[in-house]
């Protein structure tokens, strides 16, 4: 038996979420924030945190700072179940990654340091201990900027290894959506954009062409459309599943948490319509709470968002 279910390549970082601050931030102005929360961030560590909650067993391999960020990261992790021992400790000076949101209503900025996440090279990798999973997965493709260039290679060798895959590239800062990404998707599974990302994935200005288009590359395209729901495409068939209604605190961290739920049953051998349906109810569970993860770390409350909207399966 696969010692984990799935395992997971990427970056990790802490959340700070002002909220209540103005949308115009002038300059040589100090501005008050009405509440603030320090979270567990980053795409990759808030999708190995959720997965684990949900049943899953994960490993996560990561870079991070001999710092306080670090530290802090590590235990909400920790905490989650989540496997940690083959992650790296960078011993240069730069230190775990931090992202600073800035809440605004429905919309909001965000301003990271990258930190160690930017130093993660291929050889920080274990291999060996990635293929004893049942499926790989890696997210902030354009944030691995010291791995970049060799993602196409490891995911090559986790499907020779005979694992699934799947990606979620995240945003582009740089919004260049070029390099060595599309010598990649042969190997992915399931790829797993917001509506906005596989437009600029595949070069087009609409959905549906995106997902013509990326359909050709990869079996599997998940596309998370907000307030819309999800939808799957797969062989040519496309299924939809609508959102869930729930009076939402803020999005952070909702559409990793939507990759949680949607893998945590693709894994099981679920439908398309099961899988979708279990990325909306993690994906709006994560709402109710600040941050990614913080409506996860209450157990109970996730059975008790279960029963009350009715899980089916």
């Amino acid at each position: 038996m696969s010692r984990f279910d799935i395992a997971i390549a990427g970056e990790i970082n802490l959340d700070i979420i002002l909220y209540g601050l103005p949308t115009d931030l002038p300059l040589e102005r100090e501005l008050l924030a009405e509440r603030c929360m320090v979270t567990l961030g980053s795409s990759s560590a808030i999708l190995a945190h959720n997965l684990s909650v949900l049943g899953s067993r994960v490993g996560f391999v990561t870079r991070v700072g001999e710092d306080p960020l670090g530290k802090i990261s590590l235990e909400r992790l920790t905490e989650g179940g989540v496997d940690l021992s083959r992650i790296v400790r960078s011993a240069g000076p730069a230190t775990t990654g931090l992202t600073l949101v800035l809440q605004h209503g429905q919309g909001r900025r965000m301003l990271t340091y990258p930190g160690t996440m930017f130093e993660m090279r291929f050889e920080d990798l274990d291999l060996d201990y990635l293929a004893s999973a049942r499926h790989f997965h890696l997210s902030s493709f354009f944030l691995h900027r010291s791995l970049r260039d060799r993602i196409p290679e490891l995911f090559r060798r986790m499907k020779a290894a005979g694992l699934s895959t799947s990606m979620d590239t995240n945003d582009d800062p740089e919004d260049r959506w070029d390099g060595p990404l599309h010598q990649a998707l042969p190997y992915v599974d399931v790829l797993l954009p917001n509506q906005r990302e596989a437009t600029k994935i595949a070069g087009v200005d609409d959905l549906d062409g995106a997902l013509n288009a990326l359909s050709e590359q990869v079996p599997t395209v998940v596309v998370k459309m907000g307030s819309r729901g999800a939808m799957a495409c797969r062989q040519g068939q496309r299924v939809t599943e609508p959102a869930l209604p729930v009076e939402a605190l803020d999005a952070v961290g909702a559409g990793d948490s939507f990759n949680a739920g949607f893998l945590y049953r693709y894994l099981q051998g679920a439908d398309l319509a099961t899988c979708l349906r279990w990325g909306n109810l993690a994906g709006a569970f994560s709402t109710t709470r600040p941050g990614g993860t913080e409506a996860f770390r209450d157990r109970a409350a996730w059975q008790e968002f279960l029963r009350k909207h009715g899980a089916r399966d």
